[in-house]
C-alpha cells in the first residue's frame, strides 16, 4: 500500500486527548480511528478489498457502500474506488460483482476467475479484455454513492470531471438493468443468482433454489471455509445450487432472457427482489440530481423513479404481512418469508405514508424487534421456521442493511429510531472488531472481522447525520491526501 495516501482523522488526536466527561466526541474520534486503520488494512492501492483473508478481490456493492464512508475522510480516494470498479463495467452494461486481483492466488477464494472466465464466455456481453471479472451482478446502490461522493466535495469533483465520467457508465448500468434484467415484463428487475441480491442464503430463495439440481461436491473446493466457522456459513447443499447456476448461466455465454426463456422457465433461478428494486430507484433518484448537476434535466428520471416505486408497491408490497415481498418470477407467485429485503424500500422517499408506517410497525414488532429484542436488523424473521441466528444471511443483523434501514427511517421523519438504531451501529461495529455480521441478540461477531463496509458505514455514521448534506461531517482536504498518489490509481475516463 501506498502510505503517502493514509487516511487521518481530522482532530482525532485532540478529541482523544480531551476530558472523559466529552464521551460520545471521544467515543466516536476512537470509531473514527479504528474504523480508518480498517480502510487502511484492507486497501489494495486502488480499490478496496472487505476482507483480506475470505473475501480478496473488489465486490461491487462492498466498494460503493465503503466510498460513502471514505467520503468524509478522502473525497479522492472515494472517487477512485468507484472509478475503479467501473472501469470493468461490460460492454452491455452491467457492473460485475467482482473485479479479481490478479496478484491474488486463483485458490484463495472460489469462485475463482478461471471458473467465470469472463473474457471468453462473456465475449458477447462485451466483458472486458483486460481485467477478469466475474458475470454476475450485485445491487445498484452505485449512483447513489457516486451522488454523495459528489456532496462532500463538490469542488474536487468537479475539477476532476467525476460525475461526468461516472454518469454515462451508471446510465448503461441502469438501462441493463432495466431493459435485460426485466424478465418478469413488468418493469422490475430480477436477479438470476441468490449471489447477485446480495444476501446470499436468505430463506427467501429456498423455494425457487429447490427446482436447482446441486453441482456434484467433487466438482469445487469452498474457499470460505477456511475463514469461518462452518456452522456461521451456507450449507454445502445451498453452494452446490449456487455453482450450478453460476456455471449454467457462464456455459450460456451470460445471456439473459427476457420473459422467462431459460433463466426461469427450465429450472432457473429469477427473482423480483424488493431491496434491489429499491437501490435501484434510489440510485436513479440520485442519477437524476447528477444530471442535473451536469447541466441535463433530470426530469424523466424522477418520473422514472416514481413510477417505479409504484410498481413495486402494486407488485410486491403484501398488505397483510406489512412488507414487501419476492417475488418468483418462475411461479408468478410472491415468495411468503419475511427477509429485511422486504423493509429496505423505506429508504425511498417517495413511498406513501401509509406504506412506510407499516414497514415501521413490521421492523419493530415481533419478527424483527428492532429497539425491543435486536439492537440492529435481523436479516431474517425471529419468528421464521428458518431462523438461524448466526448462519450468514438467515438471521444474523449486518451492518450494510441497518445503514440503510436508518437512512429509510430518517428519510420518513422516525427521528428518534433512527437516532437509536445509529449508536447501535457505532457501538457494535466497535465491539466486534468491525465484524462482517453479527448476532442479532448479543452483537457477538460472526464472519470476518475488519470487514470493509462495516467500517466505512460506521465511519459514516459517526458524524452528526443533521449536518451538512445530512452526513458530511468533517473531512479531509484533498490537498492534505495526497492527490498525486492517489491519482495514480483507477480509471480516470
Amino acid at each position: 500500500m501506498d502510505r503517502t495516501a493514509q487516511l487521518t482523522v481530522p482532530g482525532a488526536e485532540s478529541a482523544l486527548a480531551h476530558d472523559p466527561s466529552h464521551g460520545p466526541e471521544r467515543a466516536q474520534a476512537g470509531i473514527r480511528a479504528k474504523a480508518i486503520r480498517v480502510l487502511e488494512a484492507n486497501w489494495t492501492g486502488t480499490s478496496t478489498v472487505p476482507s483480506l483473508g475470505l473475501y480478496p478481490h473488489q465486490w461491487s456493492w462492498d466498494s460503493a457502500f465503503i466510498a460513502v464512508g471514505l467520503r468524509h475522510l478522502s473525497p479522492l480516494r472515494a472517487q477512485t474506488e468507484l472509478e475503479t470498479l467501473l472501469a470493468a463495467q461490460w460492454g452491455d452494461g452491467r457492473v460485475p460483482h467482482i473485479v479479481f486481483n490478479p496478484s491474488v492466488p486463483l485458490d484463495a477464494y472460489f469462485p475463482s476467475p478461471d471458473f467465470w472466465r469472463s473474457v471468453t464466455a462473456g465475449r458477447a456481453a462485451g466483458a472486458p479484455r483486460t481485467v477478469q471479472t466475474s458475470g454476475i451482478v450485485q445491487p445498484p446502490v452505485h449512483a447513489l454513492a457516486a451522488w454523495l461522493v459528489h456532496e462532500a466535495d463538490p469542488g474536487l469533483s468537479r475539477a476532476r470531471g467525476f460525475l461526468a465520467g461516472v454518469y454515462p457508465r451508471l446510465a448503461a448500468w441502469h438501462r441493463y438493468l432495466l431493459h435485460r434484467r426485466d424478465l418478469g415484463g413488468a418493469g422490475l428487475a430480477s436477479v438470476v443468482h441468490p449471489w447477485e441480491q446480495g444476501m446470499d442464503n436468505s430463506p427467501c430463495w429456498d423455494a425457487p433454489l429447490a427446482r436447482v439440481t446441486p453441482a456434484p461436491a467433487r466438482s469445487f473446493r469452498r474457499a470460505d471455509l477456511a475463514h469461518g466457522a462452518p456452522e456461521d456459513r451456507p450449507t454445502d447443499l445451498d453452494y452446490g445450487r449456487y455453482v450450478r447456476l453460476a456455471a449454467d448461466y457462464r456455459d450460456r455465454g451470460y445471456r439473459d432472457a427476457p420473459g422467462g426463456g431459460d433463466g426461469a422457465g427450465q429450472g432457473g433461478f429469477a427473482v423480483e427482489d424488493p431491496a434491489f428494486n429499491a437501490l435501484l430507484i434510489a440510485s436513479e433518484h440520485a442519477l437524476a440530481r447528477i444530471a442535473g448537476e451536469l447541466g441535463a434535466t433530470g426530469t424523466a428520471r424522477h418520473a422514472r423513479a416514481e413510477r417505479l416505486t409504484g410498481v413495486l408497491i402494486d407488485r410486491l408490497f403484501d398488505a397483510r404481512e406489512g412488507m414487501f415481498l419476492c417475488r418468483d418470477v418462475r411461479s408468478g407467485e410472491p415468495i411468503p418469508e419475511r427477509g429485511v429485503s422486504g423493509l429496505i424500500p423505506l429508504l425511498l422517499p417517495a413511498l406513501p405514508r401509509d406504506v412506510a408506517r407499516a414497514l415501521v410497525r413490521t421492523l419493530t414488532g415481533p419478527h424483527f424487534g428492532l429497539g425491543d429484542t435486536t439492537p440492529l436488523v435481523p436479516s431474517y424473521d425471529l419468528l421464521g421456521e428458518s431462523f438461524d441466528r448466526h448462519r450468514y444471511w438467515r438471521g444474523p443483523a449486518w451492518f450494510n442493511t441497518s445503514w440503510l434501514v436508518e437512512r429509510g427511517l430518517r428519510t420518513h421523519g422516525e427521528r428518534a429510531r433512527a437516532d437509536a438504531l445509529r449508536s447501535a451501529v457505532l457501538d457494535l461495529a466497535d465491539a466486534s472488531g468491525f465484524a462482517e455480521y453479527v448476532d442479532p441478540y448479543t452483537g457477538e461477531a460472526c464472519g470476518a472481522t475488519g470487514f470493509g463496509w462495516t467500517a466505512a458505514l460506521a465511519l459514516d455514521l459517526s458524524y452528526d447525520p443533521h449536518g451538512p448534506n445530512g452526513r458530511s461531517g468533517e473531512r479531509l482536504p484533498h490537498d492534505q491526501a495526497t492527490a498525486s498518489s492517489e491519482l495514480r490509481g483507477g480509471n480516470r475516463e
